[in-house]
């Protein structure tokens, strides 16, 4: 643990920067935690960072302290309404990197329009929990190694799931798969922890344009409108037209913006 002291309007005592884990920063002002600081490594290998603090002086006390003791480049995301917490990170040396719509996705076939869709001929949909580990993991590093390949892994949605270094299906189960008879050709991947969240739908560069996705996409909204689910929620990169188009296609609604931030 260490502790830097920092002059605070807060009250008559100065505010202490103390870290209080190998990640983890408080803020205290008279022996009360007035803000948190916490930094992760991401899936990707990038550092994200995050504050918490009712106002501005622990903040930037705590920007400060952690932007002096972690390496660059560190990232952070924030909803883009909340202008004032925006404004706190730019203070600290942040510049916008990427937007990422959110979106809300329905799940009535009868609403998105997907409930005639099926897959190309020779293609079948494998549900999810039902995919071969050891297929599925080849067509997730296939799929992985042609988007680095041409606009790079960092066009797609910032994925936030703990994961073994190097491992980059956490848990086969939440998979469904587009398969031909020797391999697999696609996959969507459906997480459903507070609401369903659809975190990649993805189709091998050679096959794309043939309805792989839409029909990934039938299967897994139709089996969450089956369990109950009225909607369903996923992001989009700003830049990614066919994704957008994708989903805005099927009766998806932008719903607010998050910025990545860089420094």
């Amino acid at each position: 643990m260490n502790t830097k002291p920092f002059p605070s309007g807060l009250s008559e005592n100065a505010v202490m920067i103390t870290r209080v884990a190998d990640r983890q920063w408080h803020a205290l002002d008279d022996d009360l935690v007035v803000g948190r600081g916490h930094a992760q490594h991401r899936p990707d290998g990038r550092l994200f960072v995050s504050i918490d603090a009712w106002h501005d002086a622990p903040f930037d006390r705590l920007a400060e302290a952690m932007l002096a003791q972690l390496p660059t480049p560190m990232y952070t995301v924030v909803d883009e309404a909340d202008v004032e917490l925006t404004g706190r990170w730019r203070r600290a040396g942040f510049t916008v990197r990427r937007r990422e719509w959110e979106y809300a996705v329905p799940t009535d076939p009868q609403v998105t329009g997907l409930d005639a869709v099926l897959p190309p001929s020779g293609v079948t949909i494998v549900p999810a929990g039902q995919a071969d580990e050891s297929l599925l993991r080849s067509v997730d590093r296939a799929i992985r190694d042609e988007v680095e390949a041409t606009v790079g892994w960092q066009s797609m949605p910032a994925e936030v799931i703990p994961r073994p270094e190097g491992d980059t299906i956490v848990d086969p189960s939440t998979y469904a798969v587009a398969a031909a008879p020797d391999r697999y050709l696609g996959l969507i991947r459906v997480v459903r922890v507070k609401r369903p969240r659809i975190g990649l739908v993805a189709v091998r560069a050679g096959h794309q344009r043939r309805g792989i996705a839409r029909a990934l996409l039938a299967h897994a909204l139709g089996t969450l409108h089956r369990s109950g689910s009225a909607a369903a929620w996923t992001e989009v990169h700003e830049t990614n037209q066919a994704a957008s188009a994708l989903f805005e296609g099927i009766g998806a609604r932008p719903m607010s913006s998050n910025l990545e931030l860089v420094r």
